[in-house]
């Protein structure tokens, strides 16, 4: 009789989903369904992990390190067609947000008359000589490469003979730009502001302004996990999608950006991070302009892995050339991958999972 207790008593046990963020404002989700306890409320035992940069979060969902992560929209079809890692088939099933970045110059830029892409390209025509002007963005299959290579070339930059593109991590961006490595990058809040704030660079374009309405992080998992642990991914959309409303609200600006900014977080002063929350967006050098949609965390149908958010994804998958088999960037391929589905049936999740409604059973038989 003991034996079988023991073995209902394990069965209480919620099994733990461990969750990856990297530090961005745009975490604001993950992080606030933790703290609001909206895990809890639909039954999740979840561990946020906070990582340094993107491609620790592809390896460690592709690995089984983590359950499922805040990833730039582009890494699960990256990683089910093994660009940049192996073959992993990965969805999604929550946008967790639309824009959020921004591409910042440095302040040497500035002070060499640097004020638009316009003059950017005269000025690395003029340095033509002396130096390749190298620009950071955080991930390959991001939406900041594909953001500053559309800029670039809009400006009359070829990205890939006039200039050199690296990826670092968002965190290491202001850094970098400091200690010159770095001539400008694209990346999403709060590094531009912490840039501005530095005086180390300046804001020349936001995301918002760039590509209206794009996605930007998804919540990625591997496929295996969506199909074997099925109510336990509706509960973890359900919970995120709630979050995600709560973030968007106005009235919540405030406490969102007080616990972004603790040390288990971001590790940012509340003042840096509340420029990325502003109705107006601090460029740097004086210039503010208003950006009502600078950070999308629920409105405008933010958060459904539609058709047209996918085919943004790859689209500019095609046009950077990081795909050798463009034909493999169809639709389908984007409807494997976003999947709308999910999400429709996530959306009428309002209680605990079933798992749930079998623990109070068990509960019951042990009282």
């Amino acid at each position: 009789m003991n034996k079988k207790r023991q073995i209902l008593k394990d069965q209480l046990t919620l099994r733990k989903l461990r969750v990856g963020f990297v530090p961005l404002t745009d975490c604001a989700p993950l992080v606030m369904a933790h703290e609001l306890g909206l895990f809890r409320k639909f039954g999740l035992n979840v561990e946020l992990s906070r990582e340094l940069g993107w491609a620790t979060i592809r390896d460690k969902v592709i690995h089984g390190e983590l359950e499922a992560a805040h990833a730039v929209a582009g890494m699960p079809v990256a990683a089910t067609l093994g660009l940049g890692s192996i073959k992993c088939d990965c969805l999604t099933a929550l946008v967790l947000n639309l824009h959020g970045n921004a591409i910042t110059l440095s302040e040497e830029l500035w002070k060499s008359g640097v004020r638009d892409g316009a003059t950017l390209r005269t000025e690395i025509n003029c340095l033509r000589r002396e130096k390749t002007c190298t620009f950071g963005v955080v991930y390959s299959f991001s939406s900041h490469n594909f953001l500053l290579r559309d800029w670039l070339t809009a400006s009359g930059i070829h990205p890939d003979r006039d200039v050199r593109i690296v990826v670092v991590p968002p965190a290491q961006m202001v850094g970098n730009l400091k200690a010159g490595n770095l001539d400008g990058f694209c990346a999403g809040e709060p590094w531009n502001s912490v840039a501005v704030q530095a005086h180390a660079g300046w804001c020349v374009a936001s995301s918002a302004e760039l590509a209206p309405g794009h996605p930007e992080k998804v919540l990625m998992v591997r496929r295996d996990f969506a199909e074997q642990r099925d109510e336990e991914h509706l509960a973890l959309v359900a919970a995120l999608l709630e979050a995600c409303k709560f973030c968007d609200a106005p009235d919540n600006r405030e406490q969102i950006i007080a616990t972004l900014a603790q040390p288990a977080y971001l590790n940012v002063p509340t003042a840096v991070l509340r420029r990325g929350f502003s109705p107006e967006f601090d460029f740097g050098h004086g210039e503010k302009r208003p950006i009502a949609n600078f950070n999308v965390f629920y409105r405008h149908n933010a958060n459904e892995p539609s058709a047209d958010k996918a085919a943004w994804i790859l689209q500019r998958l095609r046009a950077s050339g990081l795909c050798v088999d463009a034909g493999a960037l169809n639709a389908d391929l984007g409807q494997r991958i976003f999947r709308k589905d999910i999400f429709d049936r996530a959306i009428s999740v309002n209680k605990p999972p079933n798992y749930l409604n079998r623990k109070k059973s068990i509960e019951a038989i042990l009282a």
